[in-house]
């Protein structure tokens, strides 16, 4: 472990010590640490230089909206190898969130959302990338990630 040492003005540090209150964190170095690693892997996935990923897709659409839920479907079941996991939730008489949860080549993960997020009818998507080291060093044909 490497130790660096770092000055900050009373009002950021009042606000930092809140933060780390806040969030339950139990010391200053482990706040810091969490804050860079979020931080570099928003770069990597910003600089695409994170080639795996694992991800959460979260949408809302109007399940009368004309064969909107049979593409949606129909797309899921045309990535099956990025989609580990899916749920289904009615929010009210007229409208569902999906959340499917996925596991691939960042770049086609990306592409993968962007076709569910586009079709008419879908609101509110929100893309969640979380940047993984992959194994591939296996016999079958898809990727585990690093943990």
């Amino acid at each position: 472990m490497e130790r660096f040492t770092i000055s900050l003005d009373e009002h950021l540090a009042i606000e930092f010590d809140g933060l780390i209150r806040e969030r339950g964190y139990k010391n200053r170095s482990e706040a810091v640490r969490d804050l860079l690693r979020s931080r570099l892997n928003s770069l990597r996935i910003q600089n695409a230089q994170a080639p795996f990923c694992v991800a959460s897709l979260s949408y809302v659409y109007n399940h009368h909206e004309r064969d909107l839920a049979e593409r949606l479907i129909e797309i899921q079941h045309q990535h099956h190898d990025l989609v580990v996991a899916s749920t289904h939730v009615h929010l009210d008489h007229d409208n569902c969130l999906e959340t499917a949860i996925l596991r691939g080549k960042t770049e086609v993960v990306r592409r993968f959302a962007d076709a569910i997020t586009a079709e008419c009818g879908v609101r509110h998507g929100q893309l969640n990338l979380v940047p993984v080291d992959v194994e591939e060093h296996h016999q079958h044909s898809h990727s585990h990630p690093k943990t």
